[in-house]
């Protein structure tokens, strides 16, 4: 099914991998399509916990394709969905804010990691910015390149970037389109810890996989919901819904089974999301 990508899946962990390394993963509309309906299916395994996306190759994605780029300046352009990729990843009670073309990384209902294993340019840096977390290879580069393209800030990364960065880096970023290393990346705040590069995957699986073994995935599903919702509410109505949300896990069997494994001094045994 899929072209531009490969799907795995290594309970309790699935991994998206833009696929198109002799292009440094350009960004295609089939891939697009692809990577939504990868995390449909992620979404909707039991067996998944957590999502790693990743890039084939030397790099992460190089932004959108030359050809499409050249297509869409000429206005001959066409998009067309293949009927085997439809998909509608993420939780409607989200809202339609949520569920756009690539913020609806941000209603998955499971933690997304980005491991950006090289370049990430273009409209690629807002793809991974609307993944929960980032790791970075050293060898990674990031650039925003709208400005030097004839463009804006492309696909809600005039929302999520001043979110991770402040808004002066991102105006930085933005208006800029200049380069930057993995180090300034980390010092930005748009990646969470860069690593060395043969070093990335392993760490960010072991991430994962730590993250399946000791945090309940229903409250890390529920907590995913409050981080991103409280964008839009103010403190009186976040703090309202956390205590209301707090009471309700008092009789849940992930909470008793979270204090008990700690009292017992042994790892804990947490349901998983059910799709």
């Amino acid at each position: 099914m899929y072209q531009d990508i490969l799907y795995s899946v290594d309970n309790p962990i699935a991994t998206i991998t833009l696929n198109r390394p002799d292009r440094l993963n350009a960004w295609t509309d089939r891939m697009g399509d692809e990577v939504r309906h990868a995390f449909d299916q992620a979404e909707r395994d039991d067996n998944v916990v957590a999502i790693i996306l990743t890039g084939a190759g030397r790099g992460f994605c190089g932004g959108a394709d030359l050809t499409m780029l050249s297509e869409i300046s000429a206005g001959q352009h066409e998009r067309a969905l293949g009927n085997d990729l439809a998909a509608d990843p993420g939780d409607p009670e989200m809202g339609e804010a949520f569920r756009g073309h690539y913020s609806y990384l941000l209603s998955i209902r499971k933690p997304i990691i980005a491991a950006i294993n090289g370049p990430c340019a273009g409209m690629a840096v807002p793809i991974a910015a609307f993944c929960d977390m980032r790791f970075a290879s050293d060898r990674a580069v990031f650039t925003t390149a709208f400005a030097r393209r004839g463009l804006i800030a492309e696909w809600g990364s005039a929302w999520i970037l001043p979110r991770l960065v402040g808004i002066a880096h991102a105006n930085d970023l933005l208006f800029s389109g200049r380069k930057i290393d993995a180090a300034e990346a980390e010092r930005m705040g748009l990646v969470n810890r860069v690593l060395p590069h043969d070093e990335l995957m392993k760490f960010v699986g072991e991430y994962a996989r730590d993250l399946a073994a000791n945090a309940a995935p229903a409250c890390v599903k529920t907590m995913k919901q409050q981080v991103y919702q409280a964008q839009h509410e103010g403190l009186d109505e976040a703090h309202s819904k956390a205590v209301r949300l707090m009471v309700g896990t008092f009789d849940t069997a992930d909470f008793k089974e979270g204090v008990q494994s700690f009292l017992e001094k042994r790892p804990p045994h947490f349901s998983r999301v059910k799709s």
